[in-house]
């Protein structure tokens, strides 16, 4: 067992149970040995990763780490998860090992569990069905609309136009509605999250719920962490932060003109993220890890869209018209999802507890009908991010809460308007573009 492992007394006639040190916890955190800790049980998932629902990675993150607030804040389900985590246990936390690894905060981290207690006492975990009844419905009504305005206006240019706007809307607010299933937020049992989950991404949008699960939970579990946030992986496109942007200028690094990144970002990130990465990278991975499923799902969207819209406009005009919803689609997508968190702090993994690290990589836009519909309720990131499955619309409600417990501990709770909050994105961008040329234009 090592330097770090004890044997714990054990009942009588039972066998002991292995204890263990975080000093030699923390050694199992290589891809093919990787232990993680959850309310002081250690477990050793290195071979269950390769099952794990929500992707590899994300376990990845946590391996040599305490993970008890990151399993109780992706499983709802915890009857059914914890029973395939019996089988992984291979000991405890030695008596005299604190809870929490690397100094994190104990005190943060209890008040924290008790708020999310009161907030399962307020019930709001509990999900309202004709907020989400009525918001894919609303999807469907603009789907309608789309092309009963084609069918009775023909497809001139401004109808065209008209109805290529009213789909791209729906297919941001269908993108919205995928994310509330794709967290298990909607229903009690995560396996009707999943199916109708597919169909949304699936049949609405022509998307992969797996290729959406395993990049977006990692986002969730390490969010702006280098190498462990896909959502900042920027490849070489952009600088992000301040130590990326230090240590580029330092090597002399210069894939682009990052001082110019906050101009060439209008030409390169919002018009081009879903029509080009996005769906080139979702088809590819379907097909390379022969997700059948998915697959199916995406082509139904597909066969539907063209068999709606290719008699008007021919094959050719028909995929044209698609790229040009994504395009506008992308806009929406982009400037939302950046404006919560490009802004804040993007650097290295400092191991915090839950609550602060989801709060140095979030914030929030300010409350109102319009915000809360455009956004899907992203403009409570904060709380998204700290609950990400309770369901959207009571994160209104427990918003006071989480604002009185950062007032407690000295922690900035950011919110803006939303018109600051886009703005912020352009400045974010520049200063992070100013850092890399004085670096590396130092001598």
């Amino acid at each position: 067992m090592g330097k770090g492992g004890n044997r714990g007394e054990g009942a009588a006639g039972e066998a002991p149970v292995p204890t263990f040190r975080w000093e030699e916890i923390q050694r199992h955190n290589l891809r093919n040995d990787q232990w993680l800790v959850v309310d002081r049980k250690v477990y050793d998932v290195t071979a269950w990763s390769k099952r794990h629902p929500g992707g590899h990675r994300v376990i990845a993150h946590y391996a040599g780490e305490d993970a008890t607030d990151a399993f109780h804040a992706f499983h709802p389900d915890l009857e059914l998860v914890c029973k395939f985590l019996k089988p992984l246990l291979v000991g405890e936390l030695a008596p005299e090992e604190p809870s929490l690894d690397r100094g994190k905060s104990s005190e943060i981290t209890e008040d924290f569990r008790a708020l999310k207690r009161m907030a399962e006492n307020m019930d709001l975990f509990q999900t309202d069905h004709l907020f989400f009844l009525l918001l894919l419905a609303h999807i469907v009504v603009m789907e309608s609309a789309a092309w009963l305005i084609i069918s009775h206006f023909g497809s001139g240019w401004l109808p065209t136009l008209l109805t290529a706007c009213i789909l791209a809307t729906a297919q941001a607010q269908a993108g919205w509605l995928q994310h509330d299933y794709g967290h298990l937020s909607v229903y009690k049992k995560s396996g009707w999250n999943h199916v109708v989950h597919k169909f949304v991404i699936g049949h609405l949008k022509g998307a992969s719920a797996n290729w959406w699960n395993h990049r977006h939970f990692q986002h969730h579990a390490k969010p702006n962490i280098f190498h462990k946030d896909p959502d900042i992986k920027m490849l070489h496109v952009f600088v992000l932060g301040e130590s990326q942007p230090l240590e580029y200028g330092k090597k002399k690094l210069k894939y682009l003109p990052y001082n110019h990144q906050h101009e060439y970002f209008f030409l390169i990130g919002p018009p081009l993220l879903i029509p080009m990465y996005f769906q080139y990278q979702i088809i590819m991975t379907m097909v390379m890890r022969r997700d059948w499923v998915d697959l199916a799902w995406a082509i139904s969207y597909y066969v539907r869209f063209f068999s709606t819209y290719t008699p008007f406009y021919g094959i050719l005009g028909a995929l044209l018209f698609l790229n040009f919803i994504r395009f506008l689609e992308s806009h929406w997508f982009v400037w939302v999802t950046q404006m919560n968190h490009i802004v804040m702090e993007i650097d290295l993994d400092h191991h915090r507890d839950w609550f602060s690290s989801q709060l140095a990589a979030t914030c929030n836009v300010e409350q109102s009908f319009f915000n809360d519909w455009f956004s899907g309720h992203l403009n409570f990131q904060i709380e998204h991010h700290l609950f990400p499955t309770m369901p959207r619309h009571n994160l209104r409600k427990v918003a006071p809460l989480v604002r009185s417990l950062c007032a407690r501990h000295g922690i900035q709770y950011q919110e803006k308007p939303l018109l600051r909050a886009l703005l912020d994105i352009v400045g974010s961008l520049k200063r992070s573009g100013q850092l890399w040329l004085d670096a590396y234009l130092h001598k």
